[in-house]
């Protein structure tokens, strides 16, 4: 579904991303993992039109993304869980999710504003508060309702569980095992291998801007020396 190949970006003067490549398939769960700076949250910028490629080729479901403005790219089927969360907290939480709200192809029941209250039913308890009153935890939980009320085709996590109290992070990994389920193509970008070994179906790690290894959950725990050199603080 996506492709990433031979990706160069950066900032002003600064490089970032070197060559950078990475594939993920339709329905599969994909990670990006690797220590802080290595140029993942900067990749996210890169697929949904943030910031221009220098280089290289990115494809979805067969369609150049490559100078696509970010709008446009949404509606092509990215949906984004930014990092920080950044909901619109002048905004009730109903308003947040009817905001970006777009109706999904007709051969799939859709995401609607009754499944996102069913999915965090918190959520649908707290329907008419203002989005800036809610607590961290909830407010994850309204950026992923958001995203997928736009019925995306990706899905795509940049860093959803940091920070977050153990059984709000708990329950937005239950949260994506049924997205997984349901078949929903993801891109997770975490630092919780052990929460992610039962999620993911394919790990990529970045190191200074490019893919150096990928490979399965069960593969990457078999090989330590891999973890220690590229995710050890």
């Amino acid at each position: 579904m996506l492709v990433v190949e031979g990706v160069d970006a950066g900032y002003d003067s600064s490089q970032v991303l070197f060559a950078l490549g990475f594939e993920v398939g339709e329905r599969q769960v994909a990670s990006l993992i690797g220590r802080n700076g290595m140029g993942k949250s900067t990749t996210v910028r890169v697929l949904m039109g943030l910031l221009p490629l220098r280089a290289g080729r990115i494809r979805f479901a067969g369609r150049d993304l490559a100078g696509l403005a970010p709008n446009r790219i949404a509606r092509l089927g990215l949906g984004l869980v930014p990092e920080g969360r950044r909901v619109f907290g002048s905004l009730s939480v109903e308003e947040n999710l009817l905001a970006t709200a777009r109706p999904a192809p007709a051969s799939a029941p859709g995401w609607t504003l009754a499944r996102v209250c069913e999915l965090f039913p918190r959520l649908g308890d707290r329907r008419t508060q203002w989005a800036r009153t809610l607590s961290g935890g909830e407010q994850q939980m309204l950026a992923i309702g958001r995203a997928l009320m736009t019925n995306p085709r990706l899905l795509i996590l940049d860093e959803a569980t940091e920070g977050l109290a153990p059984l709000v992070r708990r329950e937005i990994w239950q949260c994506l095992q049924l997205l997984k389920h349901e078949g929903q193509t993801i891109l997770v970008i975490d630092k919780n291998l052990t929460e992610m070994a039962s999620l993911v179906d394919r790990h990529h790690i970045m190191e200074k801007g490019r893919v150096v290894w990928q490979g399965t959950p069960a593969e990457l725990e078999a090989r330590p020396d891999i973890t220690d050199r590229y995710l050890g603080v």
